[in-house]
């Protein structure tokens, strides 16, 4: 291991030694289409510019596993096998070894857990907040029926949020605990569940800054915080004295602690609610995805009542319903003359590029390719293996939650300028982007209806589960194709991002 070389799961090794992400990328993806599209997996094998070309490879992974529920599951099973074989460890020794070794190997730290009981009265109800308003009864109602109506969300979604708000009790997940893995992300569920009085685990990395966000929310919460701390070793203090000492000692790094995660969490009085909202910028999301994979595999061979969740992005490749296929279509063909008058021309002048239309009119279903360029193929890939999961896990019989989350103003997004202007000028093609605080509420919402529901309908194909309850912002029914509109929604909101 180099001195600059992180420990733990790491890319492997190409032929001139580098650890190439673009390799690994294509490798696994032409592994997942290998069966299913071998001549999809040729061409992504194939992509001298990995970069630039993912977007319509894994726009391939999505429409080989259309024809039948086998052939989705073999893109994942596929794909994750591929992932598994191929990416590896790194000690602190340093010796390297293959990444499924994880699966059995030995801890070598242990973990102590610090209790912090809130000290706040848990909500009631559900509650939303938006605009400044908190949305509750008759203005909650109303505000999913709009979403609806505009196309901004699913109607399952829609309907599921309303029952939660039905059942106030659900809240609280009596009985169960939820691991909540990346605690710290901007629209993870851990401050509403806190809130509304669940007992919920933090996982995040040991940075103080982090920490001392989530103890103060847990300690003005209703709910209970369970802290992993590294297990005292002789001569440092024992913990369970001031906070500062908690946020001094709290976290774990998934991507080499993964041994010692998986044992502690097998201690937990079950059920337990496994929660992958980990997000880590470029390569670095790719090994954390990996890792947190790894985990759950490890976890549910020892123990058979896990739950896994996840939030799936809006900005990816999804099959859609014809529904969606004819509100977007027709919203195409009745846009307004001047719409028309100035789309003519821009379509000509780009080579068909922009403002094209989204479907071909009766798909059924559709493929909605809401993949943003500017995000790149780590992210695409680190939530690609999410759902390859789920769909997994799924067809196992493990009980999942994996909801697609809206557009959000989240500092990662925001901090890409070409993103954020793009999100500044989106209303104008019909995308309702959120704030981080609407849309961890609204997602925590249909976490708790999943926990309660078994994962939700059971349906024939994996693409219809994802579709179920999505709250995509309206990237699924707007009229045009959402990569040819996002040069101009960027344009349009340029000035508006620059405030």
């Amino acid at each position: 291991m180099s001195g600059d070389e992180p420990a733990g799961v790491v890319f492997p090794s190409s032929p001139d030694g580098r650890r190439s992400t673009s390799a690994l990328g294509s490798a696994v993806v032409a592994d997942a289409l290998r069966q299913a599209d071998p001549a999809g997996a040729r061409d992504a094998e194939q992509d001298t510019n990995w970069r630039a070309g993912y977007v319509e490879h894994f726009r391939r992974l999505v429409e080989a596993g259309l024809p039948s529920k086998d052939a989705a599951l073999t893109v994942a099973r596929d794909g994750l096998d591929s992932l598994h074989r191929r990416m590896r460890v790194v000690h602190a020794g340093g010796e390297e070894t293959g990444l499924d070794t994880l699966l059995s190997a030995p801890a070598p730290r242990r973990i102590t857990v610090v209790t912090v009981p809130g000290t706040g009265q848990a909500d009631d109800g559900l509650s939303l907040p938006y605009h400044g308003d908190r949305l509750t009864g008759g203005a909650l109602l109303r505000r999913l029926e709009a979403w609806v109506d505009a196309g901004v969300m699913e109607p399952s979604c829609a309907a599921a949020v309303r029952t939660v708000a039905a059942h106030p009790e659900w809240l609280r997940l009596p009985g169960r605990t939820i691991a909540v893995l990346g605690a710290g992300a901007e629209v993870g569920p851990l401050s509403p569940l806190l809130s509304w009085g669940a007992r919920v685990i933090a996982v995040d990395l040991p940075r103080p800054p982090i920490w001392e966000r989530i103890l103060d929310t847990a300690r003005r919460s209703g709910g209970t915080l369970l802290v992993p701390v590294v297990h005292h070793q002789p001569g440092q203090r024992q913990l369970g004295g001031p906070v500062e000492a908690i946020m001094q000692r709290a976290g774990l790094d998934l991507t080499s602690d993964i041994p010692a995660v998986a044992d502690w969490l097998a201690t937990i009085d079950g059920p337990l609610v496994l929660g992958n909202y980990v997000y880590a910028d470029g390569a670095a999301n790719v090994r954390l995805s990996t890792a947190v994979d790894a985990l759950t595999v490890r976890l549910q061979a020892g123990r058979d009542d896990v739950t896994l969740a996840f939030l799936a992005t809006p900005t990816d490749v999804f099959a859609v319903p014809a529904e969606a296929v004819e509100q977007s279509v027709r919203a195409y063909t009745t846009r307004s003359r001047a719409a028309k008058l100035a789309g003519g021309p821009l379509r000509t002048l780009s080579g068909g590029r922009l403002l094209r239309p989204a479907y071909v009119p009766g798909a059924d279903p559709g493929i909605n390719d809401s993949l943003v360029a500017q995000q790149g193929p780590n992210y695409a890939f680190a939530k690609r293996v999410q759902r390859w999961r789920a769909a997994l896990a799924r067809e196992a019989g493990t009980s999942v939650s994996l909801n697609v989350a809206p557009p959000t103003r989240t500092k990662s997004v925001m901090k890409n300028r070409l993103l954020a202007a793009a999100y500044a000028g989106a209303h104008r093609f019909g995308v309702e982007v959120f704030e981080p605080a609407t849309c961890k509420v609204l997602m925590a919402a249909l976490l708790v209806h999943d926990l309660h529901t078994g994962g939700g309908p059971s349906y024939p194909h994996p693409w219809q589960d994802e579709a179920h309850a999505a709250a995509h912002g309206g990237l699924w029914r707007i009229a045009y194709a959402p990569r040819s509109a996002l040069g101009l929604a960027a344009a349009l909101g340029y000035a508006t991002a620059r405030k």
